[in-house]
């Protein structure tokens, strides 16, 4: 960790230099939101990155881990870190000493106060809170274990699960960020947000008459947002899910069926509370128009045309099962006994007690769920060849010649050095070595062989461009998890830490390089330095997982 003071002081971002660059970003909404001005000189790898942005990662990674449990979410997202760290900032600012510290033993030195709290400073600290609070999926496995399997799982053998498992993704993003990053095709919506709060909060503008700056609105919506929030959270909290029919009409099972939002197709159903509406497709307000209609045509469909249509024909005796419900059940219509199916001695499949026992049954909601899971990577991969094919192909040749991009990526290889190829290169390997230790070793608690991960790490390198193709234009990521599960589930049958972990192998690496694609390409809009960058993700993610 290099703690080395820039020798320029900070400037607020109180005025916006001009730039001799024209704006021939191919996006509206990006040449709408992000500015094409940057200043070199302003530190970045400050004191204050460091403590502010490691406090946020740890207490964020705290906070959606434990809330993550619900039934219905609660996620707290960086923008919360992104709000709260600038009067924190300011205050540093205005109250440290400005004099060098110099590290015993050591030539290094740096400096608790280099200036007024910039802008750059602020998007670093950003990018340590956007990684805490994504929560550990890995975890997952551990709490299988230990929750439903009631079995112990080796500390050291959970710890490598959950490094390997984050930063495997950083190989992913280092492959494809010429193709994610640099295109000025691949937007991003949801920074485009951040983009516009880090500009209301560093920029100073002419109050517009009879008008409000940007800053001046952004603080009456989150000052009457927080004030609303109290209402559904703990004044009334059953306003966060209001069935009319279920009211209506509460002793009827068909009533629930149709009205519940918890249990049933929740028609009738409305929820007062923002956590609930933005806790599992993320934020309306950061997705693009057209995916949105997608979204909701294909939500009325499924849940009001097929599903209803399915269940009430009786379809594979569907009536047998709850309508809407992500448990299995047995052929009696009751909870899954998993200790039936199970050896105890050897954690393995038990055939001749599945074969005594039942065959497993799923509700007709989850049987949707999950055949249009496969629909939707076959979807995928059709869309991106069709409409980015061409594009993906252009700049793959451009690469060679370093020609392709748009003002930004000219500003950025004008004023920074970028990250080496041969640093993604080397932590994959690492991580991949290490991951085949975790399942290999430890008396093979996971179950899972080396072939197994190898697979693993296949499917996510076929699928990480495709996939980051839709988020980076759609805002919606598909992902990986249910034919990961069917592809380990035929390959090696029996195991079900093997099938979580091919799962977490395959699925979350391709995950968390989106996250790292997503947050390089913040970096990119707001002018970061790449190696910046870089060290503040590693760090993140290490932080994370402690």
């Amino acid at each position: 960790m290099s703690l080395k003071a820039e020798a320029a002081p900070a400037a607020l971002s109180l005025e916006i230099p001009v730039s001799e660059e024209v704006d021939d970003s191919p996006i509206e909404q990006v040449r709408l939101t992000v500015p094409i001005e940057d200043d070199p000189t302003l530190p970045c790898l400050t004191f204050r990155t460091w403590v502010l942005g490691i406090a946020s990662c740890a207490l964020l990674a705290f906070l959606n881990q434990f809330f993550g449990y619900r039934q219905n979410p609660l996620y707290v997202s960086s923008v919360s870190a992104q709000i709260a760290v600038l009067p924190l900032g300011r205050l540093m600012a205005a109250y440290l000493p400005a004099r060098p510290v110099r590290i015993p033993a050591t030539n290094w030195s740096f400096s608790l106060n280099p200036g007024p709290f910039n802008l750059k400073e602020h998007v670093l600290i950003t990018i340590f809170a956007n990684s805490g609070s994504n929560s550990v999926y890995a975890v997952n496995i551990i709490t299988i274990v230990k929750a439903f399997y009631l079995r112990d799982i080796h500390p050291a053998a959970a710890m490598l699960l959950t490094q390997t498992t984050q930063l495997l993704g950083y190989g992913w993003a280092g492959i494809f960020r010429r193709f994610l990053v640099d295109s000025p095709y691949m937007w991003w919506p949801s920074n485009l947000v951040q983009v516009s709060l880090f500009r209301a909060l560093h920029e100073l503008e002419i109050r517009p008459k009879r008008g409000l700056t940007r800053l001046q609105f952004f603080l009456m919506v989150m000052t009457s947002s927080f004030a609303y929030y109290i209402v559904p959270n703990y004044l009334f909290p059953s306003i966060t899910a209001l069935s009319f029919v279920c009211w209506i009409w509460p002793k009827s099972v068909t009533a629930q069926q149709i009205g519940s939002g918890l249990k049933g197709l929740g028609i009738g159903s409305f929820a007062l509370d923002w956590s609930t509406v933005a806790g599992f497709l993320g934020s309306p307000l950061a997705t693009p128009g057209f995916a949105i209609i997608n979204i909701m045509v294909g939500f009325f469909l499924t849940l009001y045309v097929l599903i209803p249509t399915a269940y009430w024909t009786n379809s594979y005796q569907a009536k047998k099962f709850p309508i809407f419900s992500s448990h299995v059940f047995d052929s009696n219509g009751q909870r899954y006994d998993v200790d039936a199916v199970l050896n105890s001695t050897d954690f393995k499949f038990n055939k001749h007690g599945y074969e005594d026992y039942s065959k497993v049954n799923l509700s007709i909601f989850f049987v949707y769920a999950y055949g249009l899971s496969f629909a939707v990577l076959a979807a995928t991969l059709s869309h991106v060849a069709l409409f980015h094919g061409r594009t993906i192909w252009k700049q793959t040749k451009a690469s060679f010649s370093d020609k392709f991009g748009d003002v930004h990526t000219r500003i950025m290889k004008k004023n920074y050095e970028p990250v080496p190829q041969w640093w993604f290169y080397t932590i994959l390997i690492i991580v991949i070595g290490l991951a085949l230790f975790t399942c290999e070793g430890f008396g093979k608690q996971l179950q899972l062989p080396y072939w197994g991960v190898m697979l693993a790490v296949g499917l996510a390198l076929v699928f990480t461009l495709p996939i980051g193709v839709i988020t980076a234009t759609t805002n919606q990521q598909p992902g990986l998890n249910v034919i990961t599960e069917l592809i380990i589930g035929y390959m090696y049958p029996g195991r079900p830490l093997a099938n979580v972990a091919f799962k977490t192998y395959g699925y979350i690496s391709m995950s968390q390089a989106i996250m790292f694609l997503s947050d390089f390409k913040l970096g990119h809009y707001m002018k970061i330095p790449p190696k910046s960058m870089f060290i503040v993700q590693a760090r993140s993610a290490c932080h994370t997982l402690l």
